[in-house]
């Protein structure tokens, strides 16, 4: 059985990756970041998984939104 993990906003996200909270949105969005909806429709974001993401990734490369990155 999986154990509880905190959720983090998109805007705990953004700080950790250093981006806009619409670019994690964005990400969710298309499938880059798993994300959760809470019943009010809001995103939330496992905060084992931005981990992960965040130490695989080398801090955020790979996850440029821009054109060439």
């Amino acid at each position: 059985m999986e154990t509880e993990d905190r959720l983090l906003t998109p805007g705990e996200v953004a700080s950790l990756f250093r981006v806009d909270p619409k670019t994690v949105t964005r990400w969710a969005a298309a499938g880059r970041i798993g994300s959760i909806r809470t019943p009010g429709g809001h995103r939330r974001f496992r905060e084992s998984e931005v981990r992960a993401l965040l130490e695989g990734e080398n801090g955020a490369q790979g996850f440029d939104s821009g054109p060439g990155a």
